[in-house]
């Protein structure tokens, strides 16, 4: 039995928070792990209890919403409201921190940031990151690994793909749905 990776488990837990979000601009999540245990978790939204970006609109200024609590801060929140400790604990994030979440998980005592995506990567944030010794490292998701049932999605769409050569559909609509199912599952052509 192959088990998931340790940094592949804890950053899908990231992914499948983002879900949870309800920002119109960017998904993202976020989760605080110590000692390989999650100890907290948050994606960006809105204030609990207020309106979100998704049913209102992004209340922008200076090209940010104002509105937004963002994943990483709401992670470490959550650990501020439940009193758990962070100092020592690991982040792994979907996106690259904001400058301003850089500094909250330093003063966290964050002691690594695993992030999925670049995103605006702030020189001054990898600045401080060092500073403050803290590691940071890309972890890219192996979406295959949480997709359910994709062997078989690919191999039903291969097979399907196969008949429709077979039936003589036109070889441009073909090609065309060969691309889309290559995009959705990377099939083979």
């Amino acid at each position: 039995m192959k088990r998931i990776a340790w940094d592949q488990y804890f950053m899908a837990q990231s992914h499948l928070l983002a879900f949870r979000s309800t920002c119109t601009r960017l998904a993202v999540g976020a989760t605080i792990v110590r000692d390989k245990r999650i100890i907290a978790g948050g994606y960006n939204g809105s204030i609990s209890g207020g309106v979100h970006c998704a049913d209102e609109g992004c209340y922008v200024i200076d090209g940010h919403c104002v509105r937004t609590i963002h994943a990483e801060m709401n992670a470490l929140l959550q650990c501020a409201k439940f009193g758990v400790k962070t100092e020592g604990a690991e982040i792994y994030v979907t996106h690259f921190p904001c400058l301003h979440c850089c500094k909250a998980i330093i003063q966290a005592g964050i002691k690594t940031v695993y992030y999925a995506n670049s995103y605006k990567n702030h020189p001054y944030a990898l600045e401080l990151f060092s500073q403050a010794n803290v590691k940071v490292e890309e972890v890219m998701l192996d979406e295959s690994l949480i997709e359910i049932n994709s062997k078989e999605k690919s191999e039903f769409v291969s097979h399907l793909l196969s008949m429709l050569e077979e039936k003589e559909v036109s070889r441009e609509e073909l090609v065309s749905l060969q691309e889309q199912a290559s995009s959705l599952f990377s099939i083979r052509k």
